[in-house]
């Protein structure tokens, strides 16, 4: 088995097909998205596919190191970022394909007027080792 991290973005990914932002989607329209979402984890709870998932918020801050003694450093929000991300869902599938073919399920879920989003997932595997250094 194989982890992989699928990735839902707020923006930095090409444009879903239905590309209404979800603060102008009706309660009902979220409602049945978050259920679609549900609904597709607690299907791959059943096969043993279910990691974890999260969504969230838009609201956020870079942080960083910034010496012995010294708080850390933080700048933003950053709402503008291309790569903030709205949410992700961790799965354990036999190979890429399956990634793949889960991913374009998910990219399935409703969005305005119920129609799916199309969305574009990012799909990455996770390191299974350190990375090899050539020289």
């Amino acid at each position: 088995m194989a982890k992989y991290l699928l990735l839902k973005h707020y923006r930095g990914a090409p444009a879903p097909v239905n590309d209404v932002p979800m603060d102008q989607w009706s309660p009902e329209e979220i409602s049945a998205h978050v259920q679609y979402m549900n609904d597709f984890a607690a299907r791959l709870e059943k096969t043993g596919e279910y990691v974890d998932g999260q969504a969230l918020a838009p609201d956020g801050a870079w942080v960083r190191y910034d010496g012995e003694g010294r708080p850390p450093v933080t700048d933003g929000p950053f709402a503008e970022t291309k790569d903030l991300i709205a949410g992700w869902m961790i799965i354990d599938v036999d190979d890429h394909e399956r990634a793949v073919a889960l991913a374009g399920e998910l990219s399935a879920a409703p969005g305005a007027g119920g129609e799916p989003i199309h969305e574009w997932l990012e799909v990455r595997p996770f390191l299974t080792e350190p990375p090899t250094i050539t020289e």
